[in-house]
Formats: C-alpha cells, structure tokens, sequence
C-alpha cells in the first residue's frame, strides 16, 4: 500500500512520517509475573497540521492460530514532535496507568523512555519502561520494555504491523 505525505504536515513531524495512518497485525508478550502470551493489535496516527499526532492502539488476546479470544489493552496520547526529531509521548491505558515519555526519531527509528509513570490504586505498578519503533521493509515494528511490580526493566511486547 502506498504511503502519501499529507500537504498540510507539521515540519517537525517529518522524521515520523512515516508512522501517519493504520496499522494491523499481531506480536508476542512475556514478563515474569505472567504467562507468554500472542496478541493482535492495531495502531492508527493521526494528525492535523499541527506538530504533534494523535495515537490510538487497542490490541486483543488471540490463540496459537491468531483467533480472537478476548479485548486486551487499549492506550491513547499524544506525539507532540520538537525540532530535530525530538519527541515527547503523552500516553494513558485503559489500565489505569499514564505515563512521559522522551526520546528521539531519525532514519525511520524512534527511541523512546519514560520520564514519568503514575498509576491508580487498581493499576499495575509500572515504574518505567523503553519502546522502540522501526520502518522495517515497510512494516511497523516495534518491541517495549518494561520495569514493573518490582521487576527491572526488560522485554514485554513485540509486534510487526503492515499498513493498513
């Protein structure tokens, strides 16, 4: 599917171009204090001329061969764009977590990091966590680290998504 830069985009949002528009497809989650897990998911960007994008994710358990069991997690924020690739993350879960990240895009690779995790009296308790998104083959992928309920940051999600 061909991908069109829109007119009306915010200059500081060229280096995450590329991430504009709806992405489907599935990955993998692991951490200690659960069971591996395979998941469906899809991600859309929007935005509006201004420097930032509005990102919605929802993604759903699925079985060994990638059928629906149930909902899963679902977050919203937005990527607010700086000069030089710079980015800021404004992120809530449905789960009861809002988190800041910061971090860098360049050459179809974003980094990201938090800067700050809250979290309400119901939510697991994330205290930090590291994303990174690459243009792969035309292809979103990305994988997310996380620091939670006294485990030190490391692997959680890994998904590959195609345009759609």
């Amino acid at each position: 599917m061909a991908f069109e830069l829109p007119d009306n985009l915010h200059p500081n949002c060229m280096p995450v171009a590329w991430m504009l528009g709806k992405w489907v497809g599935s990955g993998h989650g692991d951490y200690p204090s659960i069971e591996k897990f395979q998941f469906g998911q899809e991600l859309i960007f929007t935005h509006d001329g201004r420097p930032f994008f509005h990102y919605m994710a929802r993604s759903w358990i699925t079985d060994e061969s990638g059928e629906f069991v149930r909902d899963a997690a679902m977050e919203s924020g937005f990527l607010r764009c700086g000069e030089g690739g710079k980015l800021e993350l404004l992120l809530s879960h449905s789960s009861g977590i809002s988190e800041i990240w910061y971090g860098h895009a360049d050459a179809g690779k974003v980094e990201m990091h938090t800067a700050g995790v809250s979290f309400t009296e119901s939510a697991k308790q994330v205290t930090g966590g590291s994303r990174m998104y690459g243009n792969v083959e035309g292809d979103l992928l990305y994988a997310y680290d996380m620091a939670a309920t006294g485990h030190e940051l490391q692997p959680h999600l890994w998904a590959r998504l195609k345009r759609s």
